[in-house]
């Protein structure tokens, strides 16, 4: 091979790789301007609705990271319903405590009816542990909106006297302690960031 071609071919060469590097950098800036732009476009409906239901509102986006990563249109295996995974119950629940009449199954699809739903759900789970402070109530709210009140009460060694670190230790569904665990660490995350 002439030495000119080799050199032709080198640059052949270099253009394709400049091309490869920019395509990769482009895609990846692109994926992380969809993730932040997805986990950042309820945030206005979060502000909103979790002080009406005295819930933070860094905890209600870190339920909503852990249970559809902000895509409203998920559907879960047990017949759970958007951003939150409201079922059905939970939803006819949720009407009728804040007397809504235009209630059915469908609304769970809207993001504001959704992430009302399952911040009155989550508040209902806080407001059962009011001898716990603040922070030391979630990890058995999460439990509950995750697993039922009554796997909760399975769940506690010392009854109300249960530290949240031994609650969780208790928990005999591993799946349900991730659950109570990816929350709270998501919950710190945005807590400390200070901003949703």
């Amino acid at each position: 091979m002439s030495r000119r071609r080799a050199k032709k071919l080198e640059r052949v060469g270099n253009w394709l790789a400049l091309i490869l590097v920019l395509g990769a950098v482009g895609s990846a800036a692109f994926v992380y301007w969809r993730w932040a732009y997805r986990e950042q476009r309820f945030n206005r409906l979060i502000e909103e609705i979790a002080p009406q239901y005295g819930v933070d509102k860094c905890l209600v986006k870190a339920v909503i990271r852990r249970e559809s990563k902000f895509d409203p249109f998920v559907f879960g295996s047990h017949g759970e319903i958007g951003l939150m995974q409201v079922t059905d119950g939970a939803g006819q629940q949720w009407a009728r405590a804040v007397k809504r009449r235009d209630y059915g199954r469908s609304l769970l699809w809207d993001p504001r009816a959704n992430i009302e739903a399952g911040t009155w759900y989550l508040a209902r789970a806080l407001n059962r542990w009011p001898d716990k402070g603040d922070d030391d109530r979630i990890p058995f709210a999460l439990a509950e909106y995750n697993a039922g009140y009554a796997n909760v009460l399975r769940w506690l060694p010392h009854a109300q006297q249960t530290t949240p670190d031994e609650f969780v230790d208790a928990i005999t569904y591993p799946s349900v302690r991730d659950y109570v665990t990816d929350v709270v660490e998501d919950y710190q995350f945005y807590k400390a960031r200070g901003h949703l």
